[in-house]
Formats: C-alpha cells, sequence, structure tokens
C-alpha cells in the first residue's frame, strides 16, 4: 500500500519526460520531491515517438540509453503526397521509442534517485495559499509544497487553463501496427512524413519492428468523413506511398487513441504562476519531431532556475527566448501543410531546393548552445 506523504519541498505533476526530468534534477539536488502519475501502469500516449539529438543528449546525462531500451535509429526523412516522394538525410541521427517504454524507464530513474512516486492518483484540485500550494488528490488526501511543476502535457489541470494556441482545430491520432516484412524493410532507418487532404503524419519504426503512425487532421476534414474507418481509407487511398507501406498491415490496437485540441504555437508564459514545463510550456507541432526534446529542455531549465534561487519569470523569458524562432517557423509550416495549397506544393518545393528539408529540421530544433550540460546519477532511494 502506498502512504500518501502530506508535505514536499516540490511537487511534480504529470509523469512524462518533462515531469520525470524535472523531478529527476531536483531529487538529485538532495530536494524533497513528489511525483503524481494520474495512470497506474505504463501506457500509450499520443505522439510521433521520434528523439532527436536533443533529447537524446538529456537522456544520455541521466545514463539511459535509448537503444538499450530497443529505439531504432533514423537517419532519412521521406516526405510523400499524393503520387510524389522526396527524400533527404536528416541532419543529425534520430532514434525512434515510444513513449510507454521511455516513460516508465524515466519514472524509474526518478524512483531510484529518490522522488516519491505516486501513481495511479489524480490532482483534483491546486490551490495557493501564502508560500505554499495544497494539491487534493482524487482519494481524498492532501499535499502541500513550496512549488509545484506542471507537467500533465496537452491535458489541463482543472482550474489552470492555458490561453489560446495559434492552431487549434486539429485532432491528434496514433495507432501501432505490425507491417509487412517487405514495408517494414522499407521503413527501417526512415522517418515517413506524409501530407493528405486536411493534415499530415508520420510513420516510423520503434521498439520490437512495431510501426507507429501518428497524424493530425483538421476537425472539420475528420467530420466531414465520419470517423476514423474513413480517414484512414482516405489516407491510403490519396497518398500512394503511405497506401503501399500499410499494405497487409494489421493495427495492434482494436481503436486508435486521439486527442484534440491540440494546442500547437503555445509559448507560455502560463497564466496562473506556475513552474509550467513540457507541453504545459510550449507546444511545437509535431512534424518537427521536437516534442520530447523540449520537455525535457524545459524540465531541465525550469529544475535548475528553481535550484539556483531564481523566479518563474526568469524562465519563462529564457524559455521563450529560446524557442519563438523554431515555434513560430513550425506553427506558420504547420498551418501550411494542412491546405490544399501546401500539400501540393510541399513535394515540388523540395524537390526544387534539396537542402530546404535538412534546413527545416535544423532550424526547428532547440537551439544548441542552450542545452544544459551535466550528468545525473541515481543517488538514493525512497519507498
Amino acid at each position: 500500500m502506498t502512504i500518501t506523504p502530506s508535505t514536499a519541498d516540490h511537487l511534480v505533476i504529470g509523469g512524462g519526460p518533462a515531469g520525470s526530468m524535472a523531478a529527476i534534477r531536483l531529487a538529485a539536488a538532495g530536494r524533497d520531491v513528489v511525483l503524481i502519475e494520474r495512470e497506474r501502469i505504463a501506457h500509450h500516449k499520443v505522439c510521433g515517438e521520434f528523439l532527436s539529438r536533443e533529447a537524446v543528449h538529456y537522456l544520455h546525462q541521466l545514463g539511459i540509453d535509448p537503444r538499450d531500451l530497443g529505439a531504432e535509429a533514423i537517419c532519412t526523412l521521406r516526405l510523400s503526397s499524393g503520387s510524389r516522394i522526396v527524400t533527404r538525410q536528416l541532419p543529425f541521427q534520430a532514434l525512434s521509442l515510444s513513449r510507454r517504454v521511455l516513460d516508465e524507464a524515466l519514472l524509474q530513474h526518478a524512483r531510484q534517485t529518490g522522488c516519491r512516486i505516486l501513481r495511479g492518483v489524480a490532482v483534483e484540485s491546486l490551490i495557493p495559499k501564502t508560500g505554499t500550494w495544497t494539491a487534493a488528490l482524487a482519494n481524498g488526501e492532501t499535499i502541500h509544497a513550496q512549488t509545484v511543476f506542471l507537467a500533465t502535457g496537452k491535458h489541463d489541470l482543472r482550474g489552470f487553463h492555458r490561453s489560446p494556441s495559434r492552431q487549434s482545430d486539429l485532432i491528434g491520432f496514433k495507432l501501432h501496427w505490425q507491417l509487412s516484412p517487405a514495408a517494414a524493410h522499407a521503413l527501417s532507418g526512415c522517418m515517413e512524413l506524409f501530407l493528405f487532404p486536411g493534415g499530415y503524419g508520420g510513420l516510423s519504426l520503434v521498439e520490437d519492428g512495431v510501426a507507429n503512425l501518428c497524424l493530425v487532421v483538421r476537425r472539420a476534414a475528420s467530420h466531414k468523413l465520419g470517423g476514423w474507418p474513413a480517414l484512414l481509407a482516405s489516407i491510403r487511398t490519396a497518398n500512394c506511398h503511405v497506401g503501399q507501406l500499410l499494405k497487409d498491415a494489421k493495427p495492434l490496437w482494436p481503436r486508435p487513441l486521439a486527442i484534440s485540441p491540440i494546442p500547437y504555437g503555445y509559448l507560455g508564459p502560463h497564466p496562473h504562476g506556475l513552474w509550467c514545463i513540457g507541453d504545459q510550456a510550449a507546444v511545437i507541432p509535431s512534424f518537427t519531431g521536437d516534442g520530447v526534446s523540449i520537455a525535457l529542455h524545459s524540465a531541465a531549465l525550469a529544475s535548475e532556475t528553481c535550484l539556483s534561487g531564481a523566479d518563474i519569470s526568469t524562465y519563462n523569458r529564457a524559455l521563450r527566448a529560446q524557442l519563438r524562432h523554431s515555434m513560430s517557423l513550425a506553427t506558420w509550416l504547420s498551418c501550411a501543410a494542412v491546405t490544399n495549397f501546401g500539400r501540393i506544393l510541399a513535394p515540388f518545393a523540395f524537390a526544387l531546393f534539396p537542402a530546404a528539408m535538412q534546413t527545416i529540421a535544423a532550424a526547428t530544433r532547440i537551439p544548441q548552445a542552450t542545452l544544459l550540460a551535466g550528468t545525473i546519477a541515481p543517488t538514493r532511494a525512497k519507498i
């Protein structure tokens, strides 16, 4: 039986990459940290499951090598629209690993570092008091903490809603597949970025030879089609390349995961004075593959800013300065990609300007000079 602690120096709400990274850094510095994850066991999430070099940089700091967890290497980007395909080398080597495996590895590392973890319980309310926060849990208990790190992803905590984003009319879907041997071989080492009427998506291998299909579509287009089966059928018809890759493929779940709205382009500060990290701080369009990197980086930056004694505004200003250019470019491109004009123009433009895909991939990354250095190893354990 897990005993809920009544007090903590720091409370982290959310057990994804951002929440775990913040908890690890704070606990490694000797702080008393409690992390709350509402799901009891490891689970899948809507995510492209792409680990860029920045994400790998932060995971290596923790002594976690995604390849030891089964991650697939990615060195090529292939863009398809209709019957046209453009292939380019990425300007860096990336990896692909399911969030179920990655998140669990990070949570276990947080526990080893000394963080107290509560799983299977949700935060019902969060109330600020003089110098502290009080979190009321769904099990009827409460936790009092000096600071709160909000890492609930794209889902807002009740009473703590973010300001509007630049692109919020999309629905996200994710489904794992077992491809045919020929399709799996064709996909090896490659991230497929595909365009279709009203949306775009990605397809890549993760651990155990499984393929992750993740896509976003405009809400109006999805509703017009009438649901997932019709949407998938339309993608296979509109994009010949994706249709061929999914030929004879078997879905591994009865239905896809879905999420809406997706606040693409949101870049804090959060209006409620919390240490917001991950998607609660910034939501970059998924085609960039930088979501996990931003989660880990924002958590590292926030925790180190807090440990230094600086305030939340210092963290917010720094993160905004680091991300605003890449976020602006990525959101503009995302808005264009879901239009008919953008879908038709993209393969021609990238074929005409061969370096454009690599330039965009490099320009939508966290600046290398802003990445935090250091090594964080487990130091102690609590029950």
